[in-house]
């Protein structure tokens, strides 16, 4: 059984917009990848978190830094044979008050620990989706900022720089889906849907993923 790591923040968790509930089995892009590789003889690992980071501490919640994370996580799922890393909406928090550059410069540490243990032949790098233009307001999300929106767009092109220089491929999750108007930051239903398959074709695209049906 082949093991593909997919390691994000809330997105990948499938948080249900509007609440702090988990969309279940066969809703969230995690699960609809499992289910389309399953019979290939590939595992998806879930590893998702809300509010994780690429690189900051969140000074409200322990353990969000991504990279000092990654390390445990590799090992407990030793071996992963390729892995998808989708991070950076929560490094656009104004209290963190960083850009577009620095948030890939996390992200690169973190591509750095993945290559460790994965070839880069077999590595994606995600771009998340745009923060919704009024995420900000107190009824969404006040940890976020009118900077964060354009923060959040600038990320494509700076993770692109991260994915030239080691030579993994790089999609954007915006180019794709939208976050639901329910809280101006997650994926509803429909956008894991349409998600999961995006994902799917960029595996396969890049040849991150090989399709042989498992014996």
């Amino acid at each position: 059984m082949k093991q593909l790591l997919c390691y994000g923040d809330s997105n990948t968790w499938g948080l249900i917009p509007g609440t702090v509930e988990r969309f279940p089995w066969g809703v969230r892009w995690t699960s609809i990848l499992q289910e389309k590789l399953r019979e290939y003889g590939i595992n998806v690992i879930e590893e998702g978190l809300c509010g994780r980071t690429t690189v900051f501490d969140d000074v409200y919640r322990d353990n969000r830094n991504g990279l000092k994370t990654l390390p445990l996580t590799l090992e407990t799922h030793r071996t992963i044979d390729a892995a998808v890393i989708m991070l950076g909406t929560n490094d656009c928090k104004s209290h963190y008050k960083t850009n577009a550059y620095r948030i890939a410069k996390g992200l690169e540490q973190c591509v750095d620990k993945i290559l460790e243990e994965v070839p880069e032949e077999r590595v994606l790098i995600i771009a998340p989706i745009f923060l919704g233009e009024q995420v900000w307001r107190q009824e969404f999300d006040p940890e976020f900022d009118r900077n964060s929106v354009e923060v959040s767009k600038q990320l494509y092109q700076a993770y692109k720089a991260v994915a030239d220089r080691k030579h993994v491929a790089v999609i954007a999750a915006a180019d794709y889906a939208s976050p639901s108007e329910v809280d101006q930051e997650h994926l509803d239903a429909k956008g894991h849907a349409v998600f999961a398959e995006a994902v799917f074709q960029a595996l396969l695209k890049h040849h991150i993923i090989a399709l042989q049906q498992a014996s």
